[in-house]
């Protein structure tokens, strides 16, 4: 009769069934745009979590410093986007498509942290535009560069914090002439205090900015300068120029900023199709010397026929994230990983003369819509 009256025992729960232990596994979850949408498919608990805005903020948080290459656009006035990835992560190439007042004349700055920046020209503004919610902020630029923005060119940098909805705006310019000192200057702003901080400036040797998107690199962003490389230290506020590393470098030859391996400045040296990375060492008096790290032999690696280096190759962007470099051939652009395991990939587009990267984790959520994974995938991933 006792063993009777004794209630039966309950099945041990599983470690999963624990919604802050699931929520910390899905968290893991690689950041590809289908992770979140194929775990939303295996049951209503789990489309609870994943789709939850505090959940996806922390995805997106999680994953900041290795986010996946969505694609890139082409920097002329229309900024088509170009998707890198296969299904089930490619976006459709029309998913970004910049919506613009008749008139606009845009000039597009760079992308970073999942804003792209563009410069208005007759509007005298900057606009800061978000692909995936659609959204957009614009902002008269400071009076004196205003002033100027007719006859110099103007370049600059968007960027915010991680998790932050607030982004911060740099504008650079070179001024000056053979009989007057140049000098570069920077202004930033934030959407947090809507205000342009103040003009700084710092002597340079040249007076030409490069229009090739800045390449950030810990706490300070760079810019090419037709003499040495503009550096401007977030954290300190201050403006200098870095006398760049002295390298034999012809008119056919290309040259650009990167990511060291290992993190510090890089450079990326293009001559005909060899490429040859270096690492930036600078001394106290701000003197960069320049350290060959490795060299690559594109003809070989990109298995290129004759006919396909009829001229030499022209470097069209960065992926600072990525580690990304973009080539342009006479038969297409070249996508290439700069790491050990030198992986590539080729695009049909020939007449892309400068892109925007834009590497961001594309996560479900308020703001951050996900992707529709094909009916295929999701039963695939619900049978394994």
């Amino acid at each position: 009769m006792a063993a009777s009256l004794r209630r039966p025992h309950s099945p041990a729960t599983g470690p999963l069934d624990d919604d802050d232990l699931l929520r910390e596994v899905l968290l893991r979850l690689p950041p590809q745009p289908s992770s979140l949408s194929r775990a939303s498919a295996v049951c209503k608990r789990w489309r609870r979590l994943v789709s939850d805005a505090g959940f996806c903020r922390r995805f997106r948080i999680h994953h900041r410093r290795n986010p996946p290459l969505l694609g890139f656009f082409d920097r002329h006035q229309r900024l088509p986007f170009l998707p890198t990835l296969e299904a089930p992560n490619r976006v459709p190439p029309g998913r970004f498509s910049l919506q613009r007042d008749d008139g606009d004349r845009f000039l597009s700055l760079g992308c970073r942290h999942g804003l792209l920046l563009t410069l208005l020209i007759k509007r005298l503004q900057v606009l800061v535009w978000d692909p995936v919610t659609g959204d957009q902020h614009r902002v008269a630029i400071p009076p004196w560069i205003a002033s100027h923005a007719d006859k110099r060119l103007i370049n600059g940098a968007v960027f915010r914090a991680a998790g932050d909805v607030h982004f911060q705006v740099v504008l650079v310019m070179a001024d000056g002439d053979h009989n007057n000192c140049r000098r570069a200057f920077a202004c930033g702003y934030s959407s947090e205090t809507a205000l342009w901080g103040d003009l700084i400036s710092t002597p340079i040797t040249s007076e030409e900015l490069f229009p090739e998107a800045a390449v950030m690199v810990g706490n300070s962003l760079y810019w090419l300068l037709d003499v040495g490389i503009l550096e401007l230290d977030l954290e300190r506020q201050s403006l200098a120029v870095i006398q760049g590393p002295v390298l034999d470098i012809s008119v056919h030859d290309d040259f650009t900023i990167t990511r060291a391996e290992g993190g510090g400045l890089g450079f990326l040296l293009l001559l005909d199709f060899t490429d040859q990375l270096w690492n930036c060492k600078t001394d106290c008096n701000g003197v960069a010397a320049g350290v060959l790290a490795r060299t690559i032999e594109l003809d070989k690696l990109l298995s290129l026929n004759p006919d396909e280096k009829r001229g030499p190759p022209r470097i069209v962007g960065f992926a600072e994230c990525n580690n990304v470099v973009f080539m342009r051939t006479v038969s297409g652009i070249f996508m290439i990983q700069l790491d050990s395991l030198l992986q590539f990939k080729k695009f049909p587009e020939t007449n892309i003369m400068f892109c925007h990267p834009f590497e961001i984790v594309y996560a479900s959520g308020k703001g951050y819509p996900s992707f529709t994974v094909a009916s295929q995938d999701l039963q695939c991933f619900q049978k394994s």
